[in-house]
Parts: C-alpha cells; structure tokens; sequence
C-alpha cells in the first residue's frame, strides 16, 4: 500500500510539473508572441507598419554608417597623426640624427688635423650643422620650410614644408631637453670660431683645444642619445597608432557582420509575421468574394480579424458589408413574402430607421392613372403634416421628381423645389421609386438644416437607396397584382367597386364599423327611366349617363364611402360612421345633384332623376346583408310612389312575399 501511494505521489507530482511546464510555456509563447507583435508593428496601420519598418531598416543602416564613420573618422585621425605628425618629426628626427653624426665627424676630424685651414673650415662647418639642427626644431614648433642642406660641398638634399606639430609631447620634451645641449655645443664652436688660425694651433699644441673638444665630444654624445632615444619613441608612437588602425579596422568588420545579421533576423521575422497577418485575412476576404460569385457564400460568416491595421479594418469592413448584403438579402426575402404593399412599405420605412440611422423620412405613392399621389408610410391621416404643399396629393405632376424622374436635394441646391413648405429649417432629399419604367412613388428624407452628419447622412442615403432598389420589383409584382385584384373588384365603365368587391370585405366592414360602434347608411340608387336613354339616344349615350351619375355620387360622399355599381343603372352607396338620420340627407344631396345636373351626350343633353332606398345598419337590422335588402324593399317604395324621391325603410314595408 505504501509503494502505491508513493506511486501515486510521484504520478501527482510529476502531472502537476508537466502542468507547470505546460502553463510556463503558454506564458513564453505568449510573452514571445508579444514582442513579436512588438517589434513588427502588426497591430500599427500599415503606413505606420512601412514607416516605422523604413525607419527601422535605416536605422540600421545608420548604424553601417556612424560605425563606418565613426571608425573612418578614427582610422583617418591616426593616419593623420601619423601623416602629419609623426612621420614629419621622425623624417627630421633623422635628420637631426644625421646632423649629429656629422658633428660627431667634425668633431674627430678637429683632433687629428694640425692644419689650421682644415681647423677653420671645420669649425665652420660644424656651426652650421648647429645651425641647420636648430633651425629644424624651429620649424617643428611653429612650422616652416625644411632645407636640409650638404654642409661639406653646400648642395641642397632636399627641401619641404611642416606645420606646426603640437600633438606630439615628447617634442617638446625633445626640444626642451635638446635645446641647451645644442646652445651649449654652439656656444664651444662659435668660441673656437672666433679664433684666429695661430690661435688655434697654439691651443692644439698646448692640448687646451683637445680639452674643449673633448668637452665638446661629450655634450655631443647625449645629444645623439637623446635624439636616439626620442627617434626610438616616435617609432613606438608610430607602432601603436598602426595597431590602433588595425584593430579599428578589425573591429569595423566585425561589427558590420553583427549589424547585418541582427537586421536580417529581424527582417525575416517582420516579413513572415506581417506576411501571415496579411495574407490569412486576404485569402478569406478573395475566398468569400469568389463564393459570393457563385450565390454559395454564407453570408453570416465573419471573416477573423487578426489585427488592428488596415487589413483589420478591410476585414472589418467587409464583415459589414456582407451583413449589409445579408440584411438587403433577407429583407427582400420577406417583403417577397408579404400579403400587402402596405407591409412592403412598412418594413422599407422600418429599415430606413433600424439600418440606415435615417428616423425621418416619407414614402409617398404614386397613382399614375389618377395622376395623385398618397403619402403610405409613416400613415398621415391629414394632408397638411406632409412637409410639401398638399396640391401635390391631387396633381403629382407638380411634384418635382414624380416629374423628372431624378433625385433631388436642397443640401446641393437650396430651394430646388417649389412645392417644398418654406420656414421648416429641415433640408430635404427625395428619391424616385422607378416601378415598370415610370415615377411609382418618391422617398423623401429630411435632415435638420443647421445639424446633421454628412458624412452619416450620405452613407445612410447609399444604403436607403440599396432597400428602396431591391424593393422595386417586389412593389412592382404586388402593384400588378393589386391592379389585376383591383380590376375583378371594379366595373370597367364606372370606375366603381362591382359586387364582388361587396362580398369580399363585407366582413371587413362589418366589423370594422362594430368595433367601433358606429351605423353604418345604405344607399340603393336607380336611374330613373333608364331604358328610355338606350332607346332614344343608343347604349354610347346610356354609357355616359352611367359614368356621370357615379361620378355626381361619388362626388356628394365622403372618401371613406363606398359607391358600388350594384347593377345595371343601380348603385349602391355605404355610408360610414354615420349618426341617425344622417344618410337621408345624404339620399337628398344626391338626388338633387343629380336632378340639376345636365349630361351631355353626343345630340345635345338631357337630365335625369334617380330615386333612392335607405336603411342603415345595425339600427334597422343586425344582418348586414338583411339591411341592403331593407334598402332595396325602400327603392321599390320610391319606385311605386312616384320616382325622384328618397324613401327611410320601415318595418312595415317589409315581407316576405313582397321581397
């Protein structure tokens, strides 16, 4: 038992390492995937990205430079030292070495001879190699020309030009200490110099100028060894300067190879991360778009967005786009679907709200034949919360773009239309709806005139104009269908609803006028001798009198009335929401009209009389169809008791059998 719960233990432990590790290296990966993403700016815009990937690369090459620079400025300063400095004062450091040497000749040479000639010249000679020694050192200090002269034939070696050397402070060291040794081995020979021949030959006979050339001899000889000394050390300094210039050289190249292998890591891992960013989303975008081609793309699916660059927002841009597909997809899938144009209107003025921010707008539509137009959506139930003149409900040819056929806007040109009421403060844009080739209706869109959002306002416009174009053929089908329902519900002579249309929405109007607990007027109107008009006149001129007595009625009732053409020269008139009595009066209006009215027929004019039934519902009868019966058992009585005149049902006119 003991062994396995040690096993166990060592089990636990080593899940819970691999665990740590595991959880470790999560914690690396994402560290390192940071400074990945710091160093290659895949979160910066792309200009910023290139920019600051520019930057970085001359950077680099900035670095190339200044170490370039840096080490040229360096080499070069030594050579310049070298150059400038310690070849000129080794060059005449060796001259003066050369010099002494000389001197030291001369002075050999003034031991042995007994010639007092000889003595002389030497002497001579041997001050102006003092001379010419001093005059180099000279020129070494504050610079000057150097003419190295043959002192023993007077022919010139060489001659060039130094400047001043002050970087050098063993020369002064040199020229300090040389300085005396030279004063005093010039002092020696200007004294013997001064000398006469004889003079001189005594003092070589009494051994006193073999004493001062041996004093002489030795102020030579440190001279020499200092000279040697500070040629040894201009040797050195030119030594070290050498090295200098080659491990500056050395240290150059090895720092160009750090450099150009540090940039091209990170070159290659900026292009590969930046390739992955890019490409991954790129490909997804050309993909959708080829699906979309073929009608396979699933317009749902997001394309991911792997960064905050311009790639980021391509992506998220397309994402709206195709959700703006879809959502124009969808919505023409469902006014497809959709029993009425008004529910077409509906979720188009819905959509103008919910996806195009634009909350004010208007959609009017046009009846051609009628050459009227009706505001559909928002519904406006008084012509004067319209923001143009109501004339243009009755004429739509004043309506500018119903006219045209263009768009519209007074944000382009104020005052462009004349219909437009004046004093609103609002700025208007109004869109024809093109349906079957002509102006089907207008989409008017109204901004506030000192406060609205351009750049909203045209963005929301291109997307109201993407809806209101898919729409166009779905208003199209329904408005045929609407014309060809509309057809069978109406008599092609009058213009009026016929009797289907009565069997159809009888409900509608029956409950319709229940729920709202208003009575509802039958009308049953019959042209008086009718059949004479056909006999006299013929059936063109009978035709006429049937379209202008509906028109005459139509005309002495309200807009929310009914006049069905009921049958041959009988008409059928629904008065709604009426009060008691109110649909005699009516009966009356139209009688007279009618009576005073002359219709003109292709022979002249005539007048005729028509006589009317009345019954109202539910006070007469809860049977709507029982009440038209009513009013036509009351036609009849006006028949019987005359013609042209009005008859109120009542309950004793009515049986059965008289029915």
């Amino acid at each position: 038992m003991n062994n396995v719960a040690h096993s166990q233990q060592i089990s636990d432990n080593a899940t819970s390492a691999v665990k740590n590790v595991s959880t470790d290296s999560k914690s690396f990966n994402d560290t390192f995937h940071k400074f990945i993403n710091i160093i290659t700016f895949v979160d910066l815009p792309i200009k910023q990205k290139f920019i600051l990937f520019s930057i970085g690369v001359m950077f680099w090459f900035f670095m190339m430079f200044a170490i370039s620079v840096t080490m040229n400025v360096n080499i070069n300063s030594k050579i310049g030292t070298i150059a400038n400095d310690i070849v000129p004062v080794d060059r005449v450091a060796q001259k003066v070495n050369r010099k002494l040497q000389l001197l030291h000749i001369d002075s050999a040479g003034l031991s042995k001879t007994s010639d007092a000639d000889m003595l002389s010249q030497t002497i001579h000679v041997s001050g102006e190699r003092i001379q010419d020694i001093n005059g180099f050192m000279a020129a070494l200090l504050s610079g000057g020309r150097i003419a190295d002269i043959n002192r023993d034939n007077g022919q010139l070696i060489e001659s060039f030009s130094v400047e001043a050397i002050n970087d050098v402070p063993a020369l002064k060291i040199y020229l300090n200490n040389l300085s005396p040794l030279l004063d005093n081995m010039e002092s020696t020979i200007v004294s013997l110099g001064a000398l006469s021949r004889n003079e001189l030959i005594k003092l070589q006979d009494d051994g006193v100028l073999a004493g001062k050339l041996s004093e002489y001899d030795n102020v030579l000889i440190d001279a020499r060894k200092l000279s040697r000394e500070f040629s040894a050390n201009v040797t050195k300094l030119y030594t070290a300067n050498s090295t200098q210039i080659i491990d500056a050289t050395q240290f150059t190249f090895y720092a160009f190879i750090a450099v150009l292998f540090i940039a091209t890591v990170l070159l290659v891992i900026f292009t590969i991360s930046i390739s992955r960013s890019i490409a991954a989303p790129v490909t997804a975008i050309i993909r959708q778009i080829r699906l979309l081609g073929t009608g396979k793309a699933d317009l749902s699916n997001k394309i991911m967005i792997r960064s905050k660059d311009e790639i980021g927002l391509l992506s998220e841009e397309f994402n709206t786009l195709t959700k703006e597909i879809n959502d124009i997809v969808t919505f023409k899938k469902v006014i497809e679907e959709d029993d009425s144009l008004e529910d077409v209107y509906s979720r188009l003025g819905r959509s103008f709200s919910e996806k195009c921010n634009l909350h004010n707008y208007l959609i009017y539509e046009v009846a051609g034949a009628k050459n009227k137009m009706r505001p559909v959506q928002p519904i406006i139930l008084n012509p004067k919360e319209i923001f143009c003149n109501e004339e243009i409900l009755d004429n739509c040819e004043l309506c500018k773009v119903k006219k045209t056929g263009h768009t519209i806007s007074s944000m382009d040109y104020p005052d462009v239309c004349k219909q437009f009421k004046k004093g609103l403060e609002k700025v208007h844009l109004c869109m024809p709806m093109i349906v079957g080739g002509k102006t089907g209706g207008v989409v008017q869109f109204l901004f506030d005139e000192n406060n609205y959002n351009e750049e909203l306002k045209y963005k929301g416009m291109f997307k109201a104009e993407q809806f209101i174009k898919e729409s166009l053929s779905v208003i199209e089908a329904k408005r045929l269908m609407n014309t060809l329902r509309e057809s069978a519900l109406k008599d092609p002579l009058t213009g009026l609803y016929n009797r289907r249309f009565l069997q159809e929405y009888t409900e509608t109007l029956v409950a319709s006028a229940l729920r709202r607990g208003k009575g509802v007027g039958l009308l049953m109107c019959d042209l008086d001798f009718f059949k004479q008009v056909n006999d006299l006149h013929g059936h063109s001129a009978g035709d006429t009198v049937l379209k202008e007595t509906s028109g005459l009625i139509v005309r002495c009732v309200r807009k929310a009335d009914f006049v069905i053409r009921f049958g041959g020269e009988e008409f059928l008139v629904i008065l709604m929401d009426i009060n008691e009595g109110e649909a005699l009066k009516t009966a009356e209006k139209i009688r007279e009209t009618i009576e005073k009215s002359k219709i003109k027929i292709s022979d002249g004019s005539i007048t005729k009389t028509i006589s009317l039934g009345i019954s109202e519902f539910p006070s007469d009868t809860e049977s709507f169809w029982q009440a038209i019966k009513f009013a036509d058992v009351a036609l009849y009585r006006a028949k019987e008791t005359g013609r042209n005149r009005s008859v109120r049902f009542q309950e004793d006119m009515w049986s059965e059998k008289g029915f």
